[in-house]
Parts: structure tokens; C-alpha cells; sequence
């Protein structure tokens, strides 16, 4: 970002002030802050009234020293500790509320939000996995442990798109500092029905198909690739104005594959970071689609199978699976990976069309 990012301005306070009085206006009953980089700063401009504040000296290590340091902290006699990022200026209370009252109901040890079937942030863990987590190192989030409790994740479907908005980027910013009050920016962010714009057909499209599931840089050059490919493109997207995207040809904004017309001739490309990678794959799997494939780095791809194995996938299903997607050409930008699963995706038709028509005749005999 340039700058601390705890310390940028969105309506007259630090992202960091806001993301502490959301929490401060829920029912959490104790606060810890950690801090790391630009730490004094940060204490300087923030009201810490009846907050912990815990400094990190391994920050520069990565997150995982962050959440450990954090959950060191925590009262001994607290049932569960929620992962609250700085960086999210607009969950709600209610919403942490909400958290809070499904895991003191079902004692979940992993408690996760939803919006629209993707998972968001703040996560709430009971202490029986306080262990697991502190046991990370580097950059690795909380999010390393849920493929070994399959079984034990709750997720919460919320009516609250600040569980998904945080500021990664200036653009993020940018985006938000428009004129009017909370519910007005919430108003212009939300204003799409599940199904808007070029709305989905009843039937299957006469073109092969190809779903992208997120919106990052290589998931918007995908798009464009598809399209000069006669793909009809569906982009699955929680938040993405119909408009956004002219190079896509529908918008789903919800993750229920189910809405559309079943295809044979169907390719899923999850894209989420992590948002909705598992149920994305998932779904697309009982779609049947002809391929499917997550962009990922190989170790988060191993995690993701192997939280799919736990839940019961079918080996078969899962060996179909592309990680990481698209054809090993070294591809380095969004551009060039976008290619490598393109013509990953071409070579894998061409090949089925072949099959389908069976071997090529040898000519008549004479």
C-alpha cells in the first residue's frame, strides 16, 4: 500500500479504528491487538481504551507469528477466540454476534461466516484447536487448518458482504471512499439481485462453456481469452457489478452451480483465493463438467484435495482434478497463466472430441 495500512483514512478514521469499534459494539467480551510493523504509530493514532496490546516481534516471519502471539494472549478462561482482520472496516456487529451465538449453540470448533456461499472473515475458534494454530509459522492464516476438521467447520450464511471486503490495494480504497453514509455504500456495492444483467439461460449454451470462479487479474484475462475462443463465459462472483465485465457473458452471484442448465461440455476454473475453493470444486464435480481445475500453488492445492478426500469425494472424482490448472509453460504473469489453462482446457476438448469420433480410418483396402 505505500503507506501503514492500519493508519488509512476511510470516512474521517484508520481502517484500524473502525475494524476496533465494530468489534467494541459487539458482545466479544476481552480484546487483543496485535501489532507489528510501524507499532508505535499505529498506538499513537488509535484509541487502544480496554484493549490488549500485544507486540509481535516476529511479524516480518509472517501471520501465523501474528495469530500465535494473539491467541497467547487470550483470557485462559475464554471458550473461543474470533480472528478479526484490521484490514475489514465493514463487518458488522450483529454479525459477530451471530458467530458468537452459533458456536456457543453447536461448540464448532471452526466457525466461519458466509455471504452467498463464499466463506469471509472474522473466523471464530474454539479453544480445543488453539494448539493447531499456534503451531503455524511463516505466512500461513488459520485457514491451514480446515481440511483436518472436516466434520468439526460450521458455516453461517450472513447478510453481510463486509465479511468479504477487505483493502488489499489502493484501487480497494479508492472504491470505498464515495460520498454517503454506510448504508448508502452498502446500497451501491449490494445492488444486484442474485441473477442480474445478462441473466443465465434456461438451457445450456450452444458454445462450450467455461466457468470462472473469482474476479482476480488472471481470472479477468481468462475471461477475455475465452471469449476470442468461442466460450460462453460465466463469471461466479459474490459482488461484481453486471457492467464490470463486458468480456463476460453471464454473472452469477452466488456459488450454487445448480442454477445453471446442466452441460456436458462444461470447464470450471476456481479462482477464488481461497474463498470457495473446496465447495467450488465440489459442486462442479457433481455437475459433472468435463474439467476442472484450481489456481492455486501446489502445497494449497494438496490441502484442498485432501480436505475434499476427508469429506468423502471419490478418489476417482478427485484424480481429475487440475492443481495447479493449466499446462506447464512457465508461466509467470496473470496473462501467461491465464494461457497455460486455456489451452489446457483446448487440448483436453480436442482430445475428448477425438475419442468421441473414434479412430481415424485407414482409407479403403485394395
Amino acid at each position: 500500500m505505500g503507506t501503514v495500512k492500519q493508519l488509512l483514512q476511510l470516512d474521517g478514521r484508520p481502517l484500524l479504528q473502525r475494524a476496533l469499534d465494530n468489534v467494541r459494539a459487539s458482545a466479544v467480551r476481552d480484546i487483543v491487538l496485535v501489532l507489528g510493523s510501524s507499532a508505535e504509530a499505529i498506538r499513537r493514532q488509535i484509541d487502544i481504551q480496554n484493549v490488549r496490546v500485544v507486540f509481535n516481534e516476529n511479524y516480518a516471519q509472517g501471520m501465523g507469528t501474528s495469530l500465535r502471539a494473539g491467541l497467547s494472549a487470550v483470557d485462559p478462561e475464554a471458550d473461543a477466540a474470533l480472528i478479526v482482520l484490521a484490514d475489514q472496516p465493514f463487518v458488522r456487529a450483529a454479525t459477530i454476534n451471530q458467530l458468537i451465538a452459533e458456536h456457543s449453540s453447536s461448540k464448532a470448533q471452526i466457525v466461519i461466516p458466509t455471504y452467498r456461499g463464499f466463506r469471509g472473515n472474522p473466523v471464530l475458534l474454539d479453544r480445543s484447536v488453539f494448539p493447531e494454530v499456534m503451531a503455524l509459522g511463516g505466512d500461513i492464516g488459520c485457514r491451514a487448518i480446515f481440511g483436518d476438521h472436516p466434520q468439526g467447520i460450521l458455516k453461517v450464511p450472513v447478510d453481510d458482504a463486509g465479511i468479504l471486503l477487505d483493502i488489499d490495494r489502493q484501487s480497494d480504497l479508492e472504491a470505498l471512499r464515495f460520498a454517503g453514509d454506510r448504508d448508502q455504500r452498502e446500497k451501491a456495492l449490494l445492488e444486484t439481485a442474485d441473477l442480474t444483467g445478462r441473466q443465465l439461460a434456461d438451457r445450456a449454451p450452444e458454445r462450450p462453456e467455461l466457468i470462472i470462479v473469482g474476479r482476480d487479474a488472471m481470472a479477468v484475462a481468462l475471461a477475455k481469452l475465452a471469449r476470442v475462443l468461442q466460450f460462453t463465459v460465466t463469471l461466479v462472483d459474490p459482488l461484481l457489478a453486471a457492467n464490470e465485465l463486458p468480456e463476460v457473458d453471464r454473472v452469477l452471484h452466488a456459488l450454487d452451480l445448480s442454477m445453471l442448465a446442466a452441460n456436458p461440455d462444461r470447464h470450471v476454473v476456481v479462482a477464488s483465493r481461497g474463498t470457495c475453493d473446496e465447495e467450488a470444486i465440489e459442486q462442479a464435480l457433481q455437475a459433472n463438467s468435463a474439467y476442472v481445475a484450481l489456481v492455486a500453488n501446489r502445497k494449497r492445492g494438496q490441502e484442498v484435495v485432501r480436505g475434499l478426500r476427508l469429506k468423502g469425494i471419490a478418489e476417482e472424482k478427485l484424480a481429475g482434478v487440475r492443481v495447479s490448472a493449466g499446462l506447464e509453460i512457465g508461466a509467470g504473469t496473470p496473462e501467461e497463466i491465464a494461457l497455460s489453462i486455456m489451452a489446457e482446457i483446448v487440448a483436453e476438448r480436442r482430445k475428448h472430441i477425438g475419442n468421441a469420433r473414434g479412430p481415424k480410418s485407414s482409407g479403403p483396402s485394395g
